[in-house]
C-alpha cells in the first residue's frame, strides 16, 4: 500500500480501523505505564521502603529513559515504517514489566521502569509519523485527537480500575498482565499497520541528523517548545503521580476516594484530548489558527495550577478535572510545530519537542518529590506545604515560558506589520 499524498480528499475508511486503532492501543499502554505509580505508590513505599524522593525518583527514571531515546527514535521513524518501530519496541517495554514486577529493591524497579520508558517512547509518536503519512493536513488534528483520547482511556483504567484489581492480585501481578498486553500490541501493529513504500528513504544517516539540527536550529521552533514542554512536562509529571499522595495528604481522602477521583480527572482527559483536536479542525475551516486555541487552554490550565497552589480542598474533584481537562490542550503544540516543516522531518520535529517534554517531566516530578520530601508529617505521608511550594514553582517557570510564547508572537506579528 503506498503512502496517501496530501491532497487526496478523503482518506479511506480502512486506514481508521489499519493505522487509527493499532496505534491507539500502543498510546493506551503507554499511558497506563505512565499513570499507574499514581495508584500504586502506597505499596511501593510500604513494601520497598520508599521516600516521597525515591518515588519521585523511580517514577520519573520512565521519563529520563523516554527522553534520552528521542533523537534517535526521530531519525527511525523517518527512515523506517513507523509500525516496525513501534512493535520492536513495545516488545522492550513487556520485558521492562517483567524485570519490575521481579524486583525488590529501587535499583531493580528503577531498571524496569527505564526499560519500560524505552519500551513505550514511540506510541505517541510514531502514531503522530503514521498520521502524517497516511491523512491529508486537514484530518491530522482530529485524528491525533483520537489517538490522544486512547491515553485518556488507559490513564483511566490506571486510576479506580487498578485498585478495584489490587483486591485480586498485587502491583507485581498487574506488572505481569502488563507485559503479555504489550506482547499482544506488537504483534497487532506489525500484522494490522500498513507499511509505507521504502521509496522515501534515500537519505543518508548524516543528512538525517542534518534535518535533526535544522529543527533545533528553527526559530519557530524555540517561540512554542518552551511552553510546550514546560506544561506537558508538569501535567505528566502530577497527573501521572502526585495527584495521588496530594489527594491523599492535603485533602485527606482515603485511598479508594482518592482512586475514585483519579478516575474523574482521567475521564476529563479523555474528553480533553477528543476535544481539542476536534475543536483545532473546526476552528481551521474558519481560518482561526490553532495557536490560538492552544493558548486558551494553556491560560485555563495555569489558571487551575494557581487554584491548587492555593490549597482549595473544598473543590477538590472540580479541580482535578479542570486540570486533566486543560492539561492536555498542550498536545496541539505538536502539529503546529510539525507543520512548520515538511513532511520528511515530521517524525523528528515531533521528537524534538518530545525529548524536551519528557527531561523537563523526569526532572519535574523528581523535584516534586524531594520538595515534598522537606514536610514530612508526624505520622504518615508528607505536609500540605510541601504540595504548595513544589507545585508552586513548577507553576512560576510555565507561566514564564507562557509569557515569553506571548511575547514572541507579539514581536513577530510587529514585524510583519
Amino acid at each position: 500500500m503506498a503512502a496517501m499524498s496530501l491532497d487526496t480528499p478523503e482518506p479511506p475508511k480502512h486506514l481508521w480501523l489499519r493505522v487509527v486503532l493499532p496505534f491507539s492501543i500502543g498510546y493506551l499502554l503507554s499511558y497506563f505505564f505512565r499513570t499507574v505509580n499514581a495508584v500504586i505508590a502506597p505499596d511501593l513505599m510500604k513494601e520497598v521502603g520508599l521516600s516521597a524522593g525515591d518515588l519521585g525518583l523511580l517514577t520519573s527514571a520512565y521519563f529520563l529513559s523516554f527522553a534520552m531515546f528521542q533523537i534517535p527514535l526521530g531519525i527511525l521513524l523517518d527512515r523506517y515504517s513507523p509500525k516496525r518501530v513501534e512493535a520492536i519496541l513495545l516488545l522492550v517495554a513487556a520485558t521492562g514489566a517483567l524485570v519490575f514486577a521481579m524486583s525488590d529493591t529501587l535499583s531493580g524497579l528503577a531498571i524496569g521502569r527505564m526499560l519500560i520508558g524505552l519500551g513505550v517512547s514511540s506510541c505517541l509518536m510514531a502514531a503522530y509519523t503514521a498520521c502524517v503519512i497516511w491523512f491529508p493536513p486537514r484530518r491530522i488534528p482530529a485524528v491525533n485527537g483520537v489517538i490522544l483520547s486512547a491515553g485518556g482511556l488507559g490513564a483511566l483504567a490506571a486510576t479506580a480500575p487498578v485498585e478495584a484489581a489490587l483486591r485480586l492480585t498485587d502491583w507485581r501481578g498487574l506488572f505481569l498482565a502488563l507485559a503479555g498486553l504489550s506482547v499482544l500490541a506488537a504483534l497487532g501493529l506489525w500484522f494490522i499497520a500498513p507499511e509505507r513504500q521504502r521509496a522515501v528513504h534515500q537519505s543518508t544517516l548524516k543528512e538525517q541528523w542534518q534535518g535533526t539540527l535544522s529543527v533545533f536550529k528553527s526559530a519557530e521552533f524555540w517561540r512554542i517548545a518552551p511552553v510546550a514542554t514546560t506544561t506537558q512536562a508538569v501535567f505528566m509529571a502530577i497527573q501521572g503521580l502526585w495527584a495521588g499522595p496530594w489527594l491523599r495528604n492535603v485533602a485527606g481522602l482515603t485511598r479508594e476516594a482518592a482512586a475514585n477521583y483519579l478516575f474523574w480527572a482521567a475521564g476529563a482527559m479523555f474528553v480533553g484530548q477528543l476535544t481539542w483536536g476536534f475543536m483545532a479542525s473546526r476552528l481551521a475551516h474558519r481560518g482561526i489558527a490553532p495557536l490560538f486555541l492552544l493558548k486558551i487552554g494553556l491560560a485555563a490550565f495555569l489558571l487551575t495550577q494557581t487554584v491548587l497552589v492555593m490549597g482549595l480542598t473544598s473543590f477538590a474533584l472540580p479541580l482535578w478535572v479542570a486540570f486533566s481537562f486543560f492539561g492536555v490542550a498542550g498536545v496541539l503544540s505538536y502539529p503546529i510545530i510539525s507543520q512548520e516543516f515538511a513532511v520528511t522531518l515530521a517524525g523528528r520535529a515531533n521528537t524534538a519537542v518530545n525529548l524536551l517534554v519528557f527531561v523537563f517531566a523526569f526532572a519535574a516530578q523528581w523535584a516534586i518529590g524531594v520538595i515534598i520530601n522537606a514536610w514530612p508529617a508526624a505520622t504518615e505521608g508528607y505536609l500540605p506545604m510541601g504540595y504548595t511550594v513544589a507545585f508552586g514553582v513548577m507553576l512560576l517557570i510555565q507561566v514564564s515560558a507562557f509569557i515569553w510564547l506571548v511575547v514572541r508572537r507579539a514581536k513577530r506579528l510587529l514585524g510583519e506589520g
